[in-house]
């Protein structure tokens, strides 16, 4: 029986510990939508094809992954596409009652759809999206956070965000 999964998220920029998460989820389930978010409550620094094209490249040499946009709710989403279990990383305990929040929301929502946690590595387990965007603008080395690729990306962003 094939098992499929949805790893919604915004992955602006996309992380070692959201790479990590990938890898993980790749040993357990046979496909794994990588789903990233086109509007989130978040001001995103990169544009949905910016994002999705760093976690496409990121993510490149897992087979069994593919990267898409999605637009609402990731429950409509993952009915569209006929999966019912979504993956979510938990960091930390702080990130633990935010997403107990969204899983428990989103079973009230669609019953038939489970969330599954899952734990980065220990040395990825303190990476945040945030932290590193703002570390880069404050001109920190990000690659030990971000593949080398992603780094040249947030800095040349952040040079013409701090240009303009």
């Amino acid at each position: 029986m094939s098992r499929s999964a949805i790893y919604p998220g915004s992955f602006d920029p996309v992380t070692r510990g959201h790479i990590d998460l990938i890898q993980r989820a790749s040993h357990i389930f046979d496909q794994i939508i990588v789903a990233v978010a086109e509007s989130t409550q978040k001001n995103t620094l990169f544009s949905t094809k910016e994002r999705v094209a760093l976690v496409e490249k990121a993510a490149a040499g897992i087979k069994n992954v593919r990267v898409e946009s999605f637009k609402g709710l990731v429950i409509d989403y993952a009915r569209r596409k006929k999966i019912n279990v979504l993956i979510r990383g938990v960091r930390m305990v702080s990130d633990f009652e935010y997403e107990l929040q969204m899983a428990l929301t989103n079973r009230r929502l669609a019953a038939d759809i489970e969330t599954v946690f899952l734990m980065p590595s220990e040395g990825n387990s303190f990476l945040s999206s945030t932290l590193i965007k703002e570390a880069a603008s404050l001109g920190a080395d990000v690659t030990s956070f971000v593949p080398d690729f992603v780094a040249q990306q947030l800095n040349k962003k952040l040079r013409i965000k701090r240009e303009a």
